[in-house]
């Protein structure tokens, strides 16, 4: 099979496409043939070597695809050959097959095309345990989401809105933005043309401030939540795509009265079992009854991973880039 393949860590644009034996599914996994691949930021930091997950190289970047099974493993009963399914692994998701575990893999769901069925699971994951299990939002509150425009922010924009909340989005371009107000947010602030985005919340919230702040970024985008989360509020950690982790002095939350939550979806499910499969089937039941919109900004060709990485560093990106590995 082709597939790219990372085989030391160095800049993304030193991965390249190689043939590889094709992979046998073990006990309990399903071989899957994908029509498309998500291309992520999280991807194009483990290449680089710059990911908290370091595998050993070797290896196959790509975690979410959405194609055809076509082969089980021993003990496997989920899935037949022929049955279209999506799904997550660690890596190995572009490449022309992927051995996945079965738990892993779900139906696709039935409003979903290929793209928006590779794009799906880790950036509503997110926004699920993000939103509703550790932030525990409830209708009526305000939700802040930073990089809005995002995969994962575009989600947590869209789940906000399900669960009855006001959502304010945060970005820095008005046509991104627009894409944000377009997946349901009632407001929208372009930290580049409003140096204090503290200010423009507290306005649109009576000067209270956000009920739950969902932040992607950290840095000085965290630094500033601090200054306009409401009493009671949560603050979200969702990850440092600005590149400082940052501090906050516990006087903040001891006086203001607000939590400091960390979010990380794929754990979440690993130390609770019970607790992952509750989200996996809220998430399938909501995206089967059509009430998620996955936002896909371009497929690219399966040689075209290069570019789409640079398009996610450039910041151009909102919603997914999706890897078109195969066609029916």
């Amino acid at each position: 099979m082709r597939a790219w393949v990372c085989r030391g860590y160095s800049d993304y644009h030193d991965i390249e496409i190689g043939d590889l034996p094709d992979p046998v599914p073990g006990p309990g996994q399903v071989l899957i043939r994908p029509r498309a691949a998500c291309v992520t930021f999280v991807e194009m930091l483990q290449v680089q070597g710059k990911h908290q997950h370091k595998w050993p190289t070797p290896f196959v970047p790509g975690g979410e695809c959405a194609g055809v099974v076509e082969a089980v493993g021993e003990g496997a009963s989920r899935f037949r050959p022929g049955d279209r399914v999506m799904g997550g692994v660690r890596t190995g998701a572009y490449a022309e097959l992927v051995a996945a575990d079965e738990a892993a893999v779900h139906p696709l769901a039935e409003p979903f095309d290929w793209y928006q069925g590779a794009s799906f699971g880790s950036a509503y994951r997110t926004a699920y345990v993000g939103l509703v299990t550790r932030g525990g939002t409830r209708p009526g509150e305000t939700v802040l989401v930073h990089a809005a425009s995002g995969g994962v922010g575009l989600a947590a924009v869209e789940l906000g809105k399900i669960l009855g909340c006001t959502v304010i989005g945060t970005g820095g371009d008005d046509a991104r933005l627009e894409v944000v107000r377009r997946m349901g947010a009632d407001h929208v602030i372009n930290y580049r043309t409003t140096p204090r985005f503290r200010d423009a919340v507290k306005a649109l919230t009576g000067g209270r401030g956000a009920d739950v702040i969902y932040d992607p970024v950290g840095g000085d985008v965290f630094d500033e939540s601090t200054h306009c989360i409401a009493p009671f509020g949560r603050i979200l950690i969702i990850g440092f795509t600005s590149g400082r982790i940052p501090s906050v002095p516990v006087n903040y939350p001891l006086i203001k009265q607000f939590s400091v939550v960390g979010v990380r979806a794929g754990e979440y499910g690993r130390l609770n079992p019970e607790g992952g499969r509750h989200v996996t089937a809220e998430l399938m039941r909501m995206a089967n009854e059509g009430r998620f919109h996955p936002h896909v900004h371009k497929v690219v060709p399966f040689e075209g991973l290069l570019d789409a990485f640079d398009d996610i560093a450039a910041r151009t990106v909102a919603g997914r880039i999706v890897l078109e590995i195969s066609r029916d």
